[in-house]
């Protein structure tokens, strides 16, 4: 018996006498040719898609006004101290990361703590002067370790008594010369007073001469007249 099934070449058995076979067979065919999909293609379109993103957000970033980063360094006494400077540290205003050497001195005589105590019992406006006056009192305790502050306080009072006797001194001097100047001025005066009596006497003599010789003239003219 001759079979009437024909076997594709995908496998299927098909009978083509069926009117049907023929559409069945290319629609299998068409199943099966099918083209696979492009996978290169497919990830050259996601990176262009990609980097599209990129962009677009680069753009918009860009067009973001810059705001400038603020790196916040902890202050001198902080970084000393080796700690966390805390977001309202009492000696970060004082003690400037700049600084170092202030708060060196003012901490090896006072010691931390208590700048931090002392700083904490003030008002704000008065903690500048008092930070600069441990400064200063720290740096003088160095230099002078018995008298400290004191001993140039001192020195400076015995600088201010001499001055002022200097200036007494001075002061005494120019009344002196005035007096004396004005001293000169009086026998100067008077010597030119003394220069001029002389010229005086002269001129006064001759005008009483002139006067006595006009007088004893007129004397004469008129003696004929009586006689």
């Amino acid at each position: 018996m001759i079979s009437l099934y024909k076997t594709s070449s995908f496998g299927f058995q098909t009978n083509p006498t069926h009117p049907h076979s023929t559409l069945l067979s290319t629609f299998v065919a068409l199943k099966h040719t099918k083209k696979k999909p492009n996978i290169k293609k497919q990830k050259k379109l996601s990176n262009m898609e990609s980097c599209d993103t990129n962009t677009l957000v680069s753009n918009s970033l860009s067009s973001l006004p810059v705001t400038p980063q603020v790196v916040l360094s902890p202050c001198a006494a902080c970084k000393i101290l080796r700690r966390r400077c805390a977001e309202k540290c009492v000696l970060a205003p004082y003690f400037p990361p700049t600084q170092p050497s202030k708060f060196i001195i003012a901490h090896r005589v006072f010691g931390a703590s208590n700048i931090i105590k002392f700083l904490q019992e003030l008002e704000e406006c008065q903690r500048a002067d008092a930070v600069n006056s441990m400064v200063y009192e720290a740096s003088a305790r160095i230099r002078d370790p018995i008298y400290g502050c004191a001993g140039a306080i001192c020195h400076l009072h015995n600088q201010v008594n001499e001055l002022q006797a200097q200036l007494a001194k001075a002061q005494a001097e120019i009344v002196n010369m005035q007096v004396q100047q004005t001293n000169l001025m009086n026998l100067i005066c008077m010597e030119a007073a003394q220069e001029l009596s002389p010229q005086q006497s002269v001129d006064n003599f001759i005008s009483s001469s002139t006067n006595f010789y006009e007088e004893n003239t007129s004397s004469l003219l008129w003696e004929p007249l009586w006689t």
